[in-house]
């Protein structure tokens, strides 16, 4: 098999059900979802094996649902096939976001991103994940989308920033509270 078609170049690529433009704004949506499975993948890299166990099968779950959200952005009519996204992994993210955040301490304030290595590269993840879900937005205005996969993303962020918390927990690293924060968060 070859790697390369040359469909591409005159500027435009294949989604399901035809062909768009390569910088359409559905591109731009299922590419932003794709640089975050890759930046999901780097961060696993620095997550020790023994440690994060639970955490690294959790995130290469997530990976495989990335592919689902880019599959899903890629349909340009539901039509061709049911829609890969659904509510049930939304609720999934909220019970890893539960369980995770269980095992951190209370915040008021902002957090600075850092710490430990695994810990800036999840709150990598967290920073994409939200422009992935500003470009899933912009896509909706247009044209029609599964609601899901944008619910997905919105929660996936948060975990993300849960998730970056526990790398530095776990790993013994202290938050950074940013020093001018008003206090923002309350537990329920």
């Amino acid at each position: 098999m070859r790697i390369y078609t040359r469909t591409g170049d005159a500027g435009q690529t294949g989604v399901i059900g035809g062909r768009v433009d390569k910088d359409d704004v559905r591109v731009e949506a299922y590419g932003t979802v794709d640089e975050l499975n890759c930046f999901v993948g780097q961060a696993m890299g620095f997550l020790d094996e023994e440690k994060f166990a639970d955490l690294l099968a959790d995130l290469l779950e997530i990976q495989h649902e990335l592919f689902d959200c880019g599959s899903d952005l890629a349909l340009l009519k539901q039509e061709l096939r049911p829609y890969k996204v659904t509510a049930e992994m939304v609720d999934r993210l909220e019970t890893l976001i539960d369980k995770y955040d269980a095992e951190t301490p209370d915040i008021k304030k902002f957090i600075l991103p850092g710490g430990v290595q695994a810990s800036s590269a999840l709150h990598v993840c967290r920073t994409v994940c939200r422009r992935a879900e500003r470009r899933v937005v912009t896509l909706a205005r247009t044209q029609p989308i599964n609601e899901q996969v944008r619910r997905y993303l919105n929660r996936l962020s948060d975990l993300f920033f849960t998730v970056a918390r526990l790398a530095n927990v776990r790993s013994g690293k202290q938050d950074v509270e940013y020093a001018r924060s008003a206090e923002v968060f309350r537990r329920k």
